[in-house]
């Protein structure tokens, strides 16, 4: 059985690259384009929007290859201080190093770098001269006292005046940064001030997946994007603007709105007009357009909502400062009317755990079955689980040893003989090396190790929170899993 699609992604793919055409075409066939969250890899998206592709934005840019070009904005600020971005464990300027190679394995061209925010940061000089050394262009964007409420210093020579003129070639300037507050709009604001002054009356929009606007701004995917930004505090609201000027209800998002009239100002101050009436306006996403099966995408919303919370509540118990983010978590739970009764893989794995007396964990495969796996003296619950899992799918009976105890027992005395480990049994990376080997000779191995890419989407649960490595597996996996906010035991991290 095959999980239900809630999103046409070919359908999006072309959508959205004729918006983005259209927008060109509105002004002198130049547009900056800030492009809000991942433009690879966008899990979430994937997850709310069952169908969604997580390449999809780079996908749709693809399609726009010969007109696009990228520049990739990172703060000298961050570079200073090491930023890290959290999802991969590396600094900002690294990522940028990251991006580029991705952009151009891809077939993009990436135009230069800007260094947002200098003020004579020794580290961010290095960095210059490093990407220099690399043939990438620089250019370097300077603090303007007062933004962006200063409008006349800023639109001025003394402000964007400033900044160096970023080079570019194609009618599309995708602006994008390894994460949040890189300076992205202010780039693009700066070009259009240097494009004026060059004659060019060149447009601005913005590219963000999330608030969706012509969706209930309860509905669960809206609501899912509140939970994914919990930290920061974001906020969808109404679209005071939008409904002012079109008497039509969209949604946006608390920063947007805060800076429009700013944004409208700077607009006014460069060309004497605003293009724009509203937040929604500046907007292209089209992905509200492209939702085929409400239930499905309402579904994974919450199921979304629910992982969110728990994993905030056992970043808490790890010591996290996390209680104002749980607080909104909770918040979000109540608005969308779910609680964890509504993820059906948590009383399994909770019963199984009071059963045996020992962690254990459940995953629900495609056809909505629950599967269970408990702590044994070679294997942890999550492997046992996912051993379990793999087995059914194979139509292979539970009790059969696809990897023989004997095989296993000689890698666990390895772990805690030569290896250090404190912890015997085998993770789920472990059992899956060791199920790579015995299907190398064995076809019920290999039957049943055939099964992995059907686990991708899948809802899992542990009774315990889980170590670094199967945290790290059940991601590459694709498993979407929870765990309780508790230690196995006070030495939590063996």
């Amino acid at each position: 059985m095959r999980k239900k699609k809630g999103f046409d992604n070919e359908k999006y793919l072309e959508l959205q690259s004729r918006r983005i055409r259209e927008r060109i075409a509105q002004f002198d066939g130049k547009l900056y384009l800030e492009f809000g969250g991942k433009l690879f890899d966008d899990y979430h998206a994937s997850r709310v929007l069952p169908g969604f592709e997580p390449d999809s934005k780079l996908r749709m840019l693809l399609q726009l290859s010969d007109h696009a070009e990228i520049v990739i904005a990172i703060s000298a600020h961050d570079i200073e201080k090491n930023k890290i971005r959290g999802d991969l464990g590396i600094t900002y300027d690294t990522d940028v190093l990251r991006l580029i190679d991705a952009f151009r394995e891809k077939g993009l061209f990436v135009g230069s770098v800007v260094i947002t925010q200098y003020s004579g940061q020794d580290s961010a000089q290095h960095f210059k001269s490093r990407l220099e050394k690399l043939g990438i262009p620089v250019y370097i964007h300077y603090i303007i006292d007062g933004y962006p409420s200063n409008i006349p210093l800023i639109v001025s020579q003394q402000g964007f005046g400033k900044n160096d003129y970023i080079q570019t070639s194609r009618p599309l300037v995708v602006v994008t940064a390894p994460g949040p507050g890189s300076g992205k709009m202010a780039t693009c604001l700066s070009q259009l001030y240097h494009e004026h002054k060059r004659g060019v009356r060149a447009g601005y929009a913005k590219f963000e997946t999330f608030p969706i606007w012509n969706i209930p701004l309860k509905h669960p995917v809206n609501l899912a994007y509140e939970a994914a930004t919990a930290d920061l505090n974001d906020v969808n609201m109404i679209d005071p603007f939008h409904l002012e000027a079109y008497n039509v209800t969209t949604v946006n998002y608390n920063r947007d709105v805060e800076i429009f009239p700013v944004l409208n100002a700077i607009f006014e101050q460069i060309f004497g007009t605003s293009p724009y009436k509203s937040p929604t306006d500046m907007g292209v996403n089209m992905a509200g357009k492209c939702i085929v099966d409400d239930e499905v995408c309402r579904e994974a919303s919450c199921q979304e909502i629910i992982r969110r919370y728990y994993h905030a509540l056992a970043d808490l118990a790890s010591g996290a400062d996390k209680e104002e983010e749980t607080y909104k978590l909770e918040l979000i739970m109540r608005q969308a009317h779910i609680t964890s009764r509504d993820r059906s893989v948590i009383a399994p794995a909770l019963e199984r755990a009071q059963e045996t007396g020992a962690p254990a964990a459940a995953i629900e495969l495609p056809d909505g079955s629950i599967i269970t796996g408990k702590t044994s003296e070679l294997l942890g619950a999550c492997s046992a689980m996912l051993l379990n899992a793999l087995k059914e799918l194979a139509g292979i009976p539970h009790e059969l040893h696809v990897i023989s105890p004997e095989s296993l027992t000689p890698i666990c005395l390895l772990k805690t003989r030569y290896l250090g480990s404190k912890n015997p049994r085998l993770h789920m990376d472990e059992v899956l090396i060791a199920l790579s080997a015995t299907a190398a000779s064995d076809d019920t191995a290999r039957k049943v190790l055939e099964q992995l890419p059907r686990l991708a989407q899948c809802q899992a649960h542990s009774s315990v929170i889980l170590s670094e490595t199967d945290m790290k597996t059940f991601n590459r996996l694709g498993i979407q899993f929870t765990t309780e906010p508790k230690y196995e035991n006070e030495q939590s991290f063996i």
